[in-house]
């Protein structure tokens, strides 16, 4: 989809079959719908009203709140978890009373922050209103842009729609920048080495896209079967869909 954006196709989305090895429960089956979608021109704080307008027009639960990833930790862990390191991190999870796996390395901040986000600050997002979580360590910035200005450290300018604690929607100011990717997608493989996992490629038509020239955009992927479950009031994205995983 980006390839179209970089073609001059404006804004677009898809709805789509999609799938991820070994994802099962009662959130997630390994083959499942996303709808994606892009709007050139858009800004960060346009990209989460679009996304907050879509779901009250879809649920009707109202507008979404907005609450900073600083703030979310402020308030549930009581930690700054943009200046907090593995090991401070670590001793939290540990005084919560957090099962952490044993193969978690002290020093593996990013993974301490996503057992403490699942863990303690997830569960209440979006239980009276939905909820847009925003502002993401820039570590975990994926293919979303990185926001310096008056931020110190920086931010990841991406966003979470939460609903009952459910992570309902993933949105990224998108990046632009070929050369940055590139180098994350070389930091990403020495991560990848190190756990002993298989390489990613690092060049793709996706780059040569941005090379040519990406226009700013607001990029945001939902799940569907999620969506649908929530609507119904199911508990499970199995009751939603006709043929689950186990009855594939």
């Amino acid at each position: 989809m980006k390839r179209l954006l970089a073609a001059g196709a404006g804004p677009i989305y898809e709805i789509a079959r999609v799938f991820r090895v070994d994802e099962i429960g009662p959130l997630h089956n390994p083959e499942f719908t996303l709808v994606e979608w892009y709007r050139p021109g858009d800004t960060l704080e346009q990209g989460m009203q679009l996304t907050s307008d879509l779901c009250e027009a879809m649920l009707n639960r109202g507008p979404a709140d907005r609450i900073s990833y600083r703030e979310a930790f402020l308030k549930y862990v009581g930690i700054d978890p943009h200046t907090a390191d593995g090991p401070q991190l670590a001793e939290v999870v540990k005084a919560l009373g957090i099962v952490a796996p044993e193969s978690m390395p002290i020093d593996d901040r990013d993974g301490w922050l996503d057992l403490l986000l699942v863990e303690r600050i997830q569960p209440p997002l979006g239980v009276d209103r939905p909820a847009l979580l925003y502002d993401y360590p820039a570590s975990q910035a994926a293919l979303a842009r990185i926001r310096e200005d008056n931020h110190n450290p920086p931010v990841a300018e991406r966003f979470e729609l939460y609903i009952e604690g459910i992570e309902l929607a993933n949105g990224y100011y998108e990046l632009l920048d070929a050369k940055e990717l590139r180098a994350r997608n070389v930091a990403v493989n020495q991560q990848r080495r190190k756990e002993g996992k298989m390489s990613l490629p690092e060049e793709s038509r996706l780059l040569q896209a941005m090379d040519a020239g990406l226009p700013s955009s607001v990029g945001v992927a939902l799940g569907f079967d999620r969506l649908a479950m929530l609507a119904a009031g199911a508990k499970s994205i199995a009751e939603v869909m006709a043929f689950p995983f186990d009855r594939a």
